[in-house]
């Protein structure tokens, strides 16, 4: 194999695995996607995991996405470079490595500066209804069910709710959710907690 054919292998594996990635992350094809905290990739036929960006500054500056685009660019120059110019090879490997970091840093950046600042990682805390504050916006009757609504993460949402003790429950009361089960919030008025609250501590 000659340096001319090196070359060009290398951009073609470079420019093949980082295609494969981006389509099959636009169509969210099963097994191809690449963890960009851990450096690693899976791809059609080759192991399995989660899918997903993981977001945080720890993001290794060598991962898949920056490999494959070092290998396209390291390649490319390479084959441009050997093909049309009477550069020694020397001094065609250092330009094709410094086309190859280039490339390498331009996807770093783009994939930090527009990928990541957008990718939250979800912790389940977040999600958690007990102890959401809201109010009633269909009443809960006595051992029945009614609607609140409440925001949590910046969004308005609504659910079934029934009342902890069984009491009724009108529209507007403002109420807490104690438990969460099946999809209904089972709930109490924001005041009789207040005043237990309030009431323990002066006990105390």
């Amino acid at each position: 194999m000659n340096w001319e054919m090196f070359y060009l292998t290398c951009f073609l594996v470079g420019v093949s695995l980082s295609l494969i990635v981006f389509v099959g992350g636009s169509l969210h094809l099963p097994h191809v996607h690449f963890h960009l905290s851990h450096g690693h990739a899976a791809i059609p036929g080759v192991g399995g995991g989660h899918a997903g960006l993981s977001r945080g500054p720890e993001m290794p500056a060598f991962n898949f996405a920056t490999i494959t685009a070092f290998l396209a660019w390291f390649g490319g120059t390479g084959y441009l470079l050997t093909r049309h110019s009477s550069l020694l090879v020397v001094a065609v490997i250092l330009l094709a490595i410094a086309a190859g970091l280039s490339g390498a840093t331009i996807v770093f950046w783009f994939i930090v500066k527009f990928l990541l600042t957008h990718d939250q990682a979800l912790d389940p805390a977040d999600y958690d209804r007990v102890g959401v504050l809201g109010r009633v916006i269909s009443t809960i009757r006595a051992g029945g069910t009614g609607e609140i609504l409440f925001s949590q993460e910046g969004t308005r949402q609504t659910c079934g709710a029934r009342s902890e003790d069984g009491t009724a429950l009108a529209r507007g009361t403002e109420i807490i959710v104690t438990r969460y089960e099946h999809g209904i919030a089972y709930v109490r008025r924001w005041d009789e907690m207040a005043d237990s609250h309030v009431a323990d501590r002066t006990a105390n």
